[in-house]
C-alpha cells in the first residue's frame, strides 16, 4: 500500500463519516416530529372514540389547541391527564 492509496482510503472514510453525521443531524428532528404526529393520531383516535361513547355517559372532552397539543406531545398519558382534569373539575 502506497501513501496515495492510504490517503484515498482516509478520504473515502472521512466522506462516509461526514455523510452519516449530516444525515443524523437532519433526520433526528424528523424522527421526533414523526413521533409527535403518531402520538397525535393515536390521541385523536382515542378522543374521537371517547367523545362518541361520551354522549351516553355525559362526559365530553372538547377539541381545542390545548387538548390537541397535550395529546400530541404526551399521547395516551396526555389523554388520561385531560380526562382526569375533566372529571375532577
Amino acid at each position: 500500500m502506497t501513501g496515495g492509496d492510504l490517503g484515498l482510503i482516509l478520504a473515502y472514510t472521512a466522506g462516509v463519516m461526514l455523510i452519516f453525521m449530516v444525515s443524523w443531524i437532519f433526520f433526528k428532528p424528523l424522527k421526533i416530529l414523526g413521533k409527535i404526529v403518531l402520538n397525535s393520531l393515536i390521541g385523536a383516535l382515542f378522543l374521537i372514540v371517547f367523545n362518541f361513547f361520551g354522549q351516553y355517559t355525559g362526559v365530553h372532552i372538547g377539541v381545542n389547541e390545548f387538548t390537541a397539543l397535550t395529546i400530541g406531545i404526551l399521547g395516551i398519558p396526555g389523554f388520561i391527564a385531560i380526562l382526569l382534569l375533566k372529571l375532577l373539575i
